[in-house]
């Protein structure tokens, strides 16, 4: 038996591609909540996603326009406990 380590290795990236996709497709179509993601991001994504999001867990919600490029940076270096949590699924950094 072949184990498939791409497959197994993207998943968690793949996963979070999929929820922030939900998030801005519903952003898009539900005015209540683009205006609840912008004033609370944190409780409005764990409310659509059904997820406990970790406490030290910071997020930031921005809206674009026509004269602002919003340019997210991944961390340069990630520790044993970020490597661990990306490993099980719990992060998408």
């Amino acid at each position: 038996m072949s184990i498939n380590w791409q497959s197994i290795a993207e998943t968690p990236l793949q996963q979070g591609e999929e929820m922030r996709k939900q998030i801005v497709d519903k952003a898009i179509g539900d005015e209540s909540f683009r205006a609840e993601l912008l004033s609370n991001p944190k409780s409005a994504i764990s409310t659509e996603l059904g997820l406990d999001l970790p406490e030290e867990m910071n997020i930031e919600v921005h809206e674009s326009d026509f004269q602002t490029l919003h340019l997210s940076l991944p961390v340069t270096e990630l520790n044993e406990e970020q490597l661990e949590a990306i490993a099980a699924g719990r992060c998408c950094c």
